[in-house]
């Protein structure tokens, strides 16, 4: 009896510390983590497309596009590190360590929160674009937008270091037993947590594209009464206004996307709940937050003829010709 009931706890030599193994998957439950990993696979592959468009095609180097860049590699990392490991912590014993189940929870809060300020980055991109067309050049240089970028991803490594502190000192201390990888921020952690990756963001995020909707209107009603002198400058100036909107439409959808997706995550700290990651959290809030990764590069490929014109330059392998980054993309 007592090796029957050894066989089915994570770690048999320890009786009465270690997790229980989890149930054989049935067929419902196999298809829906084949679909899970199916859409890990494809989140990391269709942003891997995103990162060589803009970094391989010399004309895609501008500092909206970078900000796409900085947001496709926080993509491609969830769908290449957090999607996979999420699916390992709800399948089967965790059997890596406690150093590695730190490791994998700070890499984790740090891609979120990467992605966090990379919309913020791109609402402010967008606001200076059409509130402040006449500065936007001067204002927002490509050397401009590599500090900024850098700065995020530096400032998410400082932030979650330092709200994780506590656990990576004792990565068990929130475990119930051996073969579980848990970490439950504290109510003064999640506090904190709550109002600077998300309360703080969305408000940054929704002012300015409120603005930015204003200000459109406003113009667009302007352009439709003005009649210029010289029609030439009359048609570049409509151009360029056209395209500066459709960015912002697009990087729009992209962010609301990216509220509804992410949202839910939080929603249990808005009625006082303590936001835990572990394998008893709601598989689907958790998987909502991912599946935003994987719907991104989808918005592109509707929205953006050059990211459609990039894919198949790269599926064909013209991407390997010489001059190649020079291809005319726009």
């Amino acid at each position: 009896m007592e090796t029957l009931e050894g066989a089915e706890l994570c770690f048999p030599h320890l009786l009465n510390n270690s997790c229980r193994k989890p149930m054989p998957l049935q067929s419902d439950a196999m298809l829906i983590y084949i679909l899970l990993s199916f859409t890990s696979l494809l989140a990391a592959a269709l942003n891997l497309l995103v990162i060589i468009s803009i970094s391989h095609f010399r004309q895609l180097h501008s500092p909206t596009n970078l900000l796409i860049l900085s947001l496709a590699v926080s993509d491609f990392l969830v769908g290449l590190l957090s999607m996979p490991i999420e699916i390992f912590l709800t399948e089967v014993c965790w059997l890596l360590g406690d150093l590695m189940c730190a490791l994998y929870y700070v890499v984790d809060f740090i891609i979120t929160s990467s992605s966090v300020g990379n919309m913020v980055l791109i609402s402010i991109d967008r606001y200076l674009a059409i509130c402040d067309p006449l500065h936007y050049t001067t204002r927002v240089t490509l050397d401009k937008t590599k500090i900024c970028v850098c700065l995020c991803w530096i400032c998410s490594i400082l932030y979650n270091t330092l709200i994780l502190s506590d656990f990576l000192r004792q990565p068990d201390s929130q475990n119930s037993c051996y073969g579980e990888c848990v970490v439950v921020l504290n109510y003064i952690t999640g506090t904190v947590d709550f109002f600077f990756t998300f309360i703080g963001p969305i408000t940054v995020i929704i002012v300015l594209y409120m603005r930015i909707f204003v200000v459109a209107v406003s113009q667009a009603q302007a352009m439709r009464s003005h009649i210029a002198s010289v029609p030439l400058q009359r048609s570049v100036r409509v151009t360029y206004k056209k395209s500066e909107m459709k960015a912002a439409m697009t990087l729009g959808v992209v962010i609301v996307v990216f509220l509804l997706c992410f949202c839910p995550y939080y929603s249990p700290f808005l009625v006082g709940e303590y936001i835990e990651d572990s394998t008893s959290s709601s598989s689907f809030v958790v998987w909502l937050l991912f599946f935003n990764s994987c719907i991104n590069p989808v918005i592109y490929a509707f929205f953006y003829s050059w990211f459609r014109k990039s894919v198949k330059l790269i599926v064909t392998l013209q991407i390997l010709q010489p001059d190649s980054c020079d291809t005319k993309m726009l």
